[in-house]
């Protein structure tokens, strides 16, 4: 049974999150709650009126996301195989997807954040919206259940699905690679140049991703980024989509 620290939500503080309820389509029981799914731990660090913060509600929030949205990939993607369904996943519930979602229902406007976060930007950083969309999802599923957070995820996550399935997101491999090997697997990409080939004015890179001890590419590219991105690309098929003997040589590396 879940617990929550009852707060005196000021009337000012009340209004915010009915703002924030029409404008994402999401009626909370307990506004308590949803005010916590907003709470950062610099503010629960610095003001002693926030005992708790949002990291367990994100915690319950990304396991709620990933089950409506494998469900519903399942459901709509019945010709494509598992890799692929793994693959428009694991875009929608990046930090890149999420802090989207985030944008655009002005999370950023009823975030409660430290003051040293305050200054560093800490509203317009994606890593902070992700993980508070993640937190409303969690609070949302403990206050109105699994069918009611259904309905308000897909509500959310379908023009993202639509926009991957269109190839109109965003291919930023390296990010995305980055993102879901921190994840998922707490390692981080290495980028080697192997070779530079042609003249100066026409010069063409090979670089490889290097992932727990297996090596992905060469692929090449006009620069250093752009080969960069293409090999990103390899190991992320490799990785995520394809998966297989690949996937699991990866694990095995990082047991040891």
């Amino acid at each position: 049974m879940f617990f929550s620290a009852k707060s005196a939500l000021s009337h000012e503080r009340k209004a915010e999150l009915l703002s924030f309820e029409r404008e994402a389509g999401a009626r909370f029981k307990d506004l308590d709650l949803l005010n916590l799914a907003f709470t950062h731990r610099s503010c629960a660090n610095e003001d002693s009126t926030h005992s708790l913060n949002n990291e367990r509600l994100e915690f319950l929030g990304d396991s709620v996301l990933g089950m409506v949205v494998a469900t519903y990939l399942y459901e709509i993607l019945v010709e494509k195989l598992e890799g692929e369904l793994a693959r428009v996943k694991s875009y929608v519930v990046s930090e890149e997807a999420l802090a989207i979602i985030a944008k655009r229902l002005e999370v950023d406007r009823y975030l409660l954040i430290g003051k040293g976060e305050e200054l560093s930007g800490g509203r317009e950083k994606k890593a902070l919206l992700a993980d508070a969309m993640e937190a409303i999802i969690g609070a949302f599923y403990l206050d109105s259940g699994y069918e009611a957070v259904e309905r308000f995820v897909l509500s959310l996550v379908e023009p993202e699905i639509e926009k991957f399935l269109q190839n109109r997101h965003r291919k930023d491999y390296k990010t995305i690679l980055q993102e879901y090997l921190q994840k998922y697997h707490r390692c981080y990409p290495k980028y080697i140049l192997v070779k530079k080939t042609g003249p100066d004015h026409d010069r063409t890179f090979w670089m490889s991703c290097g992932v727990g001890g297996v090596e992905y590419g060469p692929a090449q590219g006009k620069n250093k980024k752009e080969a960069e991105q293409s090999a990103a690309k390899e190991a992320y098929d490799a990785i995520v989509a394809k998966g297989g003997l690949e996937a699991a040589r990866l694990l095995q590396v990082e047991a040891q």
